[in-house]
């Protein structure tokens, strides 16, 4: 490991987010810190994880949602200071890493498999 990239370890250890483990394909809910004027508010964003980017410090995902029947996808870093919390609504099943496909489709065609847990780790679960 090199310098900067125990560096920006130590920066990700600092900053002590708790981060969910979520992948592309997940619904996922975003609050995002939001400044106007002088009151700060916590702002929901709900939607579909369409990419992940992992590059330590600078990790970015980008959430796709329809909104008033238009799609609308925002970039968020992933340990920004503007980020309150992520919360994993739903997991999907998919075989891809980047699901840019979703922005041609709408409809049943844009649905996403629900991904259940195995019948192995429900029974341990149940234990």
């Amino acid at each position: 490991m090199d310098l900067i990239q125990q560096l920006e370890q130590e920066e990700i250890a600092r900053l002590g987010k708790n981060i969910p483990d979520f992948a592309p394909g997940d619904t996922v809910v975003v609050n995002v810190n939001v400044v106007e004027g002088t009151r700060k508010r916590a702002q929901a964003y709900e939607g579909v994880v369409i990419s992940r980017r992992n590059r330590g410090l600078n990790s970015n995902f980008i959430v796709r949602k329809i909104s008033s029947g238009e799609g609308v996808e925002r970039t968020f870093q992933l340990y920004s200071p503007l980020i309150a919390s992520i919360e994993v609504k739903r997991r999907g099943d998919v075989r891809r890493a980047k699901l840019y496909y979703l922005r041609d489709r709408s409809g049943k065609s844009a649905r996403i498999k629900e991904k259940l847990p195995s019948r192995r780790s429900a029974a341990k679960a149940a234990e």
